[in-house]
């Protein structure tokens, strides 16, 4: 028997065109930032499009990715900016 192969998860912030920022998870980031920019993401990013990746954060499980997800979208949006390092440049 073969070993399943290990799917790692992401945690992703997104910058709209609006310039607010959406903060989700995946396990194919590729594929759903298509998506997002295709209208065919989550419901907050469709007509906000096109979204930029400003961060990411990598997780062995999807447990742990959730849990940052939400530590993140709890933060204010300066603590977002000081994550993806564009806090000194608005």
């Amino acid at each position: 028997m073969t070993s399943p192969t290990k799917i790692n998860w992401v945690c992703y912030l997104l910058q709209c065109a609006d310039q607010t920022l959406y903060c989700g998870i995946t396990n194919d980031l590729d594929k759903r930032l298509a998506a997002h920019n295709a209208g065919e993401g989550a419901k907050y990013t469709r007509g906000r499009s096109p979204v930029t990746l400003v961060y990411r954060e990598f997780y062995d499980d999807k447990s742990a990715a959730l849990k940052r997800e939400m530590q993140i979208k709890k933060m204010p949006r300066s603590e977002k900016l000081a994550l993806c390092g564009e806090l000194g440049a608005r």
